[in-house]
């Protein structure tokens, strides 16, 4: 059943995307008054084209996985990163501070398909949460055309408790441009860090039991 909800809304962002950006034609068509039919026709083309590439592309992520936060394992790690040029990747135990994150998660994998999410547990990868220093739970890696370019530790840049919301983590995301923020992800200025409660308390072993 969620994977039948999941598609539905897959398809109605298509739609609205594509109602979008055929409306953007027509104004723009409309706005160029000073060109012949002709100049009228070749831009139409040319933006229709452009639109074309945008489905494909779409298309070609929903069947990498894109659209949906799902969990891997290990070994199916690094042909994920490969095939997505921007990966979110969730080291995760089973805590409260990881719950908390797969709550965000799973919303903003709907809300940004050019990302894959993905979660990976922690304490059954050995090899890969060595091979990425992963330490502290919970951590997301981001991932940018196979290399980890970023990590997110804990709570402390999304406010330092557990009850910060989904575009708190959104505007972290787009800092380090692992996800389209209105567009291009904007520079973020750091967050104040006065009262944070840091879940880097201890390590992977026994990270955040006491949440």
């Amino acid at each position: 059943m969620n994977t039948s909800l999941g598609k539905q809304i897959l398809e109605q962002q298509l739609l609205t995307v594509a109602k979008a950006v055929e409306d953007k034609i027509d104004e723009e068509i409309t706005a160029l008054d000073h060109l012949d039919l002709d100049d009228l026709e070749a831009l139409r083309e040319r933006r229709m084209q452009q639109m074309k590439k945008m489905a494909e592309k779409r298309n070609c992520w929903i069947s990498l996985g894109h659209g949906e936060y799902s969990e891997i394992s290990e070994k199916d790690f690094f042909a994920a990163v490969k095939a997505s040029d921007r990966v979110v990747c969730h080291f995760y135990r089973e805590n409260w501070p990881c719950k908390v994150l797969d709550k965000h998660l799973s919303i903003l994998a709907k809300q940004h398909i050019e990302t894959r999410f993905i979660k990976v547990h922690a304490e059954k990868s050995p090899f890969l949460t060595e091979k990425l220093r992963i330490i502290l739970l919970p951590t997301l890696a981001l991932v940018k055309n196979a290399k980890v370019e970023d990590y997110v530790v804990g709570f402390d840049e999304l406010g330092g408790t557990d009850d910060f919301s989904t575009e708190v983590l959104e505007e972290r995301l787009a800092k380090s441009r692992v996800i389209v923020f209105d567009g291009e992800a904007p520079s973020y200025p750091a967050k104040s860090s006065k009262t944070k409660r840091n879940v880097r308390q201890s390590e992977t072993a026994d990270s955040s039991d006491s949440e």
